[in-house]
């Protein structure tokens, strides 16, 4: 019988986005590779796919269809290793997979930016902190993409039997990378630019949490000593439309550029010289990695996640959240300076190859992965 692993989250997308070197992973190790999420979007390295219907919002009823089909997914198949992602994945999973944890089954969650935080209202202390803490009675590993939440999940007694902190899901070092100034003032004339026009950017869902507000204000603050400096906001959203007439209201439309949903971050990101993030809260973004990978410099929003990437003076800058004098006047050096831009960015560059590749993180990932093997022969073994 050949051996099976389980991937499941909220949406398949996660998968293709984050996880398919990782799934590669178990094929190549010779195993069954299944998934489970919501979503029909072919996956490469997977042997079997399962369309349930789970929802984010954790009040919605039809995630009890998805935690009855999880449970005969989970009973059908006897997996070695189930790895679930996302909150209301991670939530039904290990529920699910509680009978198949006593028959040798391995579960491993990835908190992927717990929502109880330093700094987190009290509501999410209150709903999420007790709901977590009881799901780690059901976890063979928590695996923590933050020295914050590691040591959280440490100090506050989670019982998962291993805790771990991996760095992140990896960046593709050779699909995000420098160009040099020639190539990036050529890219910049093809996508409608001048070569001296100094580029921004951030993508992110328009929503709330990602506070692009911020970033609307602090370009309004210079926008008389620097009305070459251009903000590029790839993505869409609820608050999209709200951001756009603020720009209006400070008077820099002609300044902000909404580029709505892009699969050429790839592209975008080199011809850019400066990388903002202004949200409140994080685990560890991708974004800013891939943009560090790109050599660019940080100038970014004092949370979590951002504290684990961004060094003050090394590679950029934190900023309160709701400062955009600051962050203003941050952008307003670096605009100024292109020596500044090259030695931050250079040694964002040099962080990312060093902890956060994908080649780090999977090495590091797989040495998990290969613990748990060796402990799900050893109970197969005992049971016979």
């Amino acid at each position: 019988m050949s051996r099976k692993v389980l991937f499941c989250a909220t949406v398949d997308y996660h998968f293709r986005a984050f996880h398919l070197p990782y799934l590669k992973w178990f094929k190549d190790q010779g195993f069954e590779v299944h998934v489970a999420a919501s979503g029909n979007i072919e996956l490469p390295y997977v042997d079997a796919k399962f369309d349930i219907p789970i929802q984010r919002s954790p009040l919605h009823r039809t995630n009890l269809d998805a935690y009855a089909s999880l449970k005969s997914i989970l009973a059908a198949n006897k997996y070695d290793i189930i790895h679930c992602h996302t909150p209301m994945g991670g939530v039904l999973a290990r529920l699910a997979a509680r009978s198949a944890r006593k028959q040798g089954t391995k579960v491993i969650y990835t908190a992927h930016g717990f929502h109880f935080c330093q700094g987190a209202p009290l509501f999410h202390w209150l709903a999420y902190y007790p709901l977590e803490k009881f799901l780690s009675y059901f976890t063979d590993c928590l695996i923590t993409i933050n020295e914050e939440d590691y040591l959280l999940a440490r100090k506050h007694g989670f019982r998962a039997n291993q805790i771990e902190h991996v760095h992140g899901v990896g960046v593709n070092t050779t699909r995000f990378q420098q160009i040099d100034e020639l190539h990036r003032a050529e890219r910049k004339v093809s996508m409608g630019y001048q070569p001296a026009d100094i580029l921004l950017f951030y993508a992110a869902e328009f929503n709330q949490n990602k506070n692009q507000q911020q970033l609307i204000r602090a370009l309004a603050h210079i926008r008389n000593e620097a009305p070459h400096v251009k903000l590029l906001l790839a993505g869409e959203g609820a608050l999209q439309v709200q951001c756009q007439e603020l720009a209006k209201e400070l008077q820099v439309a002609q300044q902000v550029d909404f580029l709505g949903y892009r699969k050429d971050i790839d592209y975008l990101l080199p011809m850019c010289d400066i990388a903002v993030a202004s949200s409140l809260r994080e685990g560890l973004p991708v974004n800013m990695m891939e943009a560090m990978a790109c050599g660019l410099p940080i100038v970014a929003s004092d949370n979590r996640g951002h504290r684990e990437l961004v060094h003050d003076g090394n590679n950029g800058w934190l900023i309160s959240p709701h400062d955009h004098i600051r962050m203003a006047e941050k952008l307003l050096l670096l605009a100024g300076d292109r020596e500044l831009r090259t030695q931050l960015g250079s040694n964002g560059r040099q962080m990312v190859e060093t902890k956060y590749a994908i080649e780090q993180v999977l090495h590091q990932k797989s040495a998990i992965y290969s613990r748990f093997m060796d402990e799900k022969v050893e109970v197969m073994w005992a049971m016979q």
